[in-house]
């Protein structure tokens, strides 16, 4: 079993910025095929990165993570550089890309996605 982390705001498309989506869909996958959906709330850090330590916004991004220890993958629309690291550093494979729940998640399982490293945001 595989499971695949989406970022979104509404539950209907992929988040078009990582720090802003308040939650994520999380899909198990088995054989390829969506077997299951859940519902994961996605911390928030209270403060703009610009307004705290190096060190600080590292423990925020982590933190981030956290709900979706268990995923191998994150869907996302795009994400800053420090996040995106993070991500990478938790594990995650880190897809960024936009569409719809699940379509995109099965398209992605048959290997119809390309990540776009363009949506990495520089900071």
């Amino acid at each position: 079993m595989t499971k695949i982390a989406v970022v979104t705001e509404d539950g209907i498309t992929i988040s078009s910025h990582f720090g802003m989506a308040p939650e994520y869909r999380v899909y198990t996958v088995d054989d390829r095929r969506i077997v299951g959906e859940e519902q994961r709330a996605k911390p928030h850090h209270a403060q703009h990165p610009d307004h705290h330590s190096h060190d600080r916004h590292s423990h925020a991004h982590a933190d981030m993570f956290a709900p979706i220890a268990d995923c191998h993958v994150l869907l996302c629309g795009g994400m800053g550089a420090p996040a995106y690291q993070k991500a990478q550093q938790a594990g995650l494979e880190v897809v960024l890309t936009s569409g719809t729940l699940p379509q995109v998640v099965q398209a992605y399982l048959e290997g119809r996605v390309i990540s776009d490293h363009r949506r990495i945001h520089q900071h």
